[in-house]
């Protein structure tokens, strides 16, 4: 049963009374999904827990994953105890996207790419006595939810569990449900049992089998929350050790109870998602409910729209790889499925106007309407591309259907139709439509191998950047270590390698190491991590990088160049301050270019990523076209003449609100406290950072863009050299001018015009060598007509002319084929070794059977080479340049073999 107020009118009500829903056998009160999020972390707040935002999608310092793809997924390190977090309480609603079931999106009720997962977290604090009443009190007392209607499912063996529900005011003890797979369990390491709590919809949800009951695959029992209880290790044997500081790790699906407070019964008709369904609705002029086809497209269109805005706004863009891939994939699913309902042209930065009406008064989400436009750029530019590769995949899968008919097969090879999902963005759905259409369908089992493969490969790689593997550091006083930058000495706390600690380090040996006190610059916000040696009384040791761990604390990724090192040394210090001097110049300048760019290219740019390293800089910031070389010239000079200001660079902490209304600019990719690092040129540029940086900007030096290019829709990189770089940069370009003059024997200012005379008269020797060209082909082009033989009534021109490319030989072909009627013309040609042939046929000679293309891939293959084409027009090359008289004998050959 359904709730059929108007969806407008629900929003209205929400914000005049409690409105109360009548929902089959059940009444609930109505909560909009952002007031119930606020609820849920209010009630976790009143009880003692560290209300935080959302983490990015982006995971930070997890190569292993792709994307966030559950609430608890941030605070891994927490959980397994390698790591301290800020509060032993927390609570997040946390961003999350899976793909793993795309196909099921808008086909059940329940399944989304993206989705927000209400959590409550528990580290080492509280348990089980906490969890169960704390999850009873928020679903029967907040939000009122029915307790005759609250079923839960235990392990069988956690009598613990148990009494405590039955303890729970107006609990059903007869509504416990044990089951085996209530285990949370992913091979050695942390576990325990779980509990999920379900609502009972009511019979008409239900599958009418006597049978059903919780745990059933209809929609009568929905699981609305999942408290799962840490409190085994698991050894390597098999072996289950209780831990000594048990955790708490829950989940609340926030679309799946609205929609129970909604009294919707699919997610996708709470009022986060269905003002999305309403507008693919009203882009196609379809009505939703009216057609289930049509009504699994439309909920697609709505959740992949909001997916996508969201991945955009967390800094994901449309690529070939990794999470751009998954991007990529989903916005053109969305597509694909607005072609299902007739939309024909681009429609989905409208979809991104829906999700932000959705979102846009919730702090978690204020970059959706701060990037709004620059999100419907980048989905409108992908929209574009996409119609461009559609066409050019199209032509590929028709090539591919004309040769399943000609083989007489009927099924599409799996590894053609992934190359067209690889290549082309094709999803396999559109290849199989399209060959359903054309009485043929897909290999879906060679499809799946081939995309389990590519999976593989992916998640290899992200496994092996995890260069030195953090281990369990739950032993070790983080808090009393120091960042002191006058430091020059220190002692060994801690060393490991590939995620174990060890006791000491020998020749050639890589390993991270944490030091007592440290004056190194932890990478972060762009920059590299500073460098250095250290020294102790037995081994010198060089430091590559430092890194922060998620509580701060620095660990240097280290290299032993001779003799050995073991925990407890004493180190002396020496960081590489030309280095770190050299990233404070490039850094600072980084700033000083964002400022410019603003100024000249315009306040559109913003920083969508950034690289500082001693040797250079690389800013990719938001733009829709490439800067022009006057703006480049120009953006360069500004930044020379700040830097020839000698403007001392102020640095200081202030509130972040504070700083954010002075103007100051957050950098991409970074998080900040209450409290910020405030990095200002006077009158130029205000940034939040914590990097490194010059204390005046006469220090950068100078400052030289050497490249400008585009890296992803709507997004622009500019590199940048200063200080010593820029100029040996500057010398090397002097040299260059130097020796150019001398080889023109002319002046350094005179060398324009002597290169502009060099290149007047090379145009004009290169217009003679052409009319030479042109008449030496004309004179074989009327030889090789006078020689043309007839087969079939089709005449023949086969012959070698003169030509010193492919474009020339074409050219000639064009010109013999026009003089025939009704004819075919083979040529080839040799140049610097190498064999050039074509063939072009008239559509009279295709219609008596001659194939281009196969006339040239038998010719070829003469001359050691390869090629084909169309039926009219063909063209190849070879390597054997002494078969071409041959190959042309089996021309002629194949040409009669045709029309016979």
């Amino acid at each position: 049963m359904r709730w059929e107020i108007d969806f407008a009118e629900v929003i209205l009500y929400n914000y005049v009374v409690s409105l109360t829903i009548k929902w089959g056998s059940m009444s609930v009160k109505y909560i909009s999904g952002n007031e119930l999020r606020e609820k849920y972390l209010q009630f976790f707040e009143s009880k003692g827990h560290l209300r935080l935002g959302s983490a990015s999608l982006i995971p930070e310092n997890d190569p292993t994953l792709l994307m966030i793809g559950a609430g608890m997924a941030p605070f891994k390190p927490f959980f397994t105890g390698k790591m301290k977090p800020p509060r032993t309480r927390i609570t997040t609603s946390q961003r999350c996207v899976r793909t793993g079931d795309i196909e099921n999106v808008g086909r059940t009720a329940r399944h989304q790419t993206y989705f927000e997962m209400l959590g409550n977290f528990s580290f080492g604090d509280y348990f089980k006595q906490e969890a169960i009443p704390w999850a009873w009190e928020f679903l029967t007392e907040v939000v009122e939810l029915p307790k005759e209607k609250l079923w839960v499912t235990i392990y069988p063996k956690d009598d613990e569990a148990a009494e405590i529900w039955k303890a729970q005011p107006g609990f059903n003890p007869e509504h416990i449900v044990k089951l085996d797979d209530n285990f949370w369990e992913i091979g050695p390491g942390p576990c325990g049992p779980d509990s999920e709590i379900y609502i009972d919809l009511g019979e008409e949800r239900g599958c009418g089998e006597p049978t059903c009951s919780v745990g059933c695959d209809c929609d009568r029992y929905l699981e609305i929350w999942n408290l799962v209880f840490t409190q085994y290790d698991r050894t390597e044997d098999g072996k289950y050790v209780p831990l000594a500081h048990k955790n708490i790790d829950t989940g609340c699906g926030l679309e799946r109870l609205a929609s129970v407070l909604q009294g919707k019964p699919t997610n996708f008709e709470t009022d986060l998602l269905y003002p999305i369904v309403e507008y693919a609705a009203q882009a196609s002029g379809v009505r939703y409910g009216e057609d289930k086809v049509k009504d699994v497209s439309m909920k697609v269109i709505a959740d992949h729209a909001r997916s996508m805005a969201i991945m955009i706004m967390d800094g994901i863009l449309p690529s070939n790889e990794g999470r751009g891939y998954v991007l990529r994939r989903i916005l053109r699913r969305a597509i694909r499925h607005g072609r299902t309902l007739g939309i024909t042209g681009k429609f989905l930065t409208g979809a991104v106007d829906a999700v932000v009406k959705i979102y846009g008064g919730v702090d978690d989400f204020a970059d959706l309407v701060l990037k709004q436009d620059y999100i419907k750029k980048v989905i409108s530019l992908e929209e574009d591309r996409f119609h461009i590769t559609l066409a050019q995949g199209m032509e590929l899968l028709n090539t591919q259907l004309d040769e399943l008919r000609k083989a007489g097969k009927q099924v599409l090879d799996g590894e053609a139709g992934f190359r067209l999902y690889d290549t082309f963005g094709f999803p396999w759905e559109l290849t199989d439509e399209i060959l359903h259409e054309n009485g043929f369908s897909l290999d879906k089992e060679g499809f799946d191998q081939a995309m389990q493969a590519q999976r593989e490969r992916a998640r290899a790689a992200r496994q092996s950047n995890q260069r030195v593997a953090i281990p369990d550091l739950r032993e070790l006083d983080t808090k009393a270590f120091r960042l002191d930058p006058a430091a020059t000495e220190a002692q060994v706390m801690c060393i490991w390698q590939d995620g174990k600690m060890v006791q000491k380090l020998h020749d050639g040996e890589e390993a991270g190491i944490i030091l007592d006190v440290t004056p190194f610059y932890a990478e972060g916000g762009g920059q590299i991590g500073d460098a250095g040696l250290l020294t102790s009384e037995l081994g010198r040791i060089q430091v590559a990088n430092a890194k922060k761990l998620p509580d701060g604390t620095v660990y240097h990724i280290a290299y032993v160049e001779e003799g050995m090192l073991k925990v407890g040394d004493t180190v002396k210090i020496a960081v590489d301050q030309d280095k770190k001097l050299a990233s404070a110049r490039n850094h600072t300048a980084t700033h000083l270019l964002q400022a410019a760019l603003k100024r000249v290219v315009g306040e559109q740019v913003n920083q969508a990523g950034s690289s500082v390293t001693p040797e250079r800089l690389r800013f990719d910031f938001s733009n829709f076209e490439p800067v022009t070389p006057q703006q480049l010239a120009d953006v360069e000079a500004l930044v020379n003449q700040i830097i020839l200001k000698g403007q001392d660079v102020n640095i200081r902490q202030m509130k972040q609100a504070e700083a954010r209304a002075a103007g100051a600019m957050a950098l991409f990719g970074e998080k900040y406290g209450d409290v910020v690092r405030v990095v200002s040129v006077p009158g130029f540029s205000m940034e939040l950072c914590g990097g490194s940086h010059v204390a005046n900007v006469g220090q950068i030096g100078m400052f030289k863009i050497i490249s400008e290019t585009g890296v992803a829709a709507g997004v622009r990189r500019i590199e940048a050299i200063t200080g010593q770089a820029a100029l040996s940069y500057a010398q090397e370009k002097m040299q260059l001018l130097e020796a150019a003059a001398a080889s023109l024997k002319c002046r350094e200012e005179d060398v324009l015009p002597h290169l502009d005379s060099l290149l007047a008269d090379y145009k004009s020797l290169q217009e003679k060598i052409s009319k030479t060209n042109a008449a030496q082909a004309r004179e074989d082009a009327d030889k090789l007509l006078a020689a043309a033989k007839t087969y079939g009534g089709v005449q023949a021109v086969v012959g070698v002319v003169t030509a010193p490319d492919m474009d020339e030989l074409r050219s000639i072909a064009d010109m013999i084929c026009d003089k025939l009627a009704d004819g075919v013309v083979v040529l080839a040609a040799v140049h610097e070794g190498k064999v050039s042939l074509v063939a072009k046929a008239s559509q009279e000679a295709v219609a008596k059977g001659v194939h281009a293309g196969k006339l040239i891939k038998e010719t070829a293959r003469l001359v050691g080479g390869g090629g084909g084409g169309r039926p009219d027009m063909a063209q190849a090359g070879g390597k054997q340049p002494d078969k071409v008289e041959a190959a042309l004998t089996r021309a002629e050959a194949v040409i009669q073999e045709q029309l016979k």
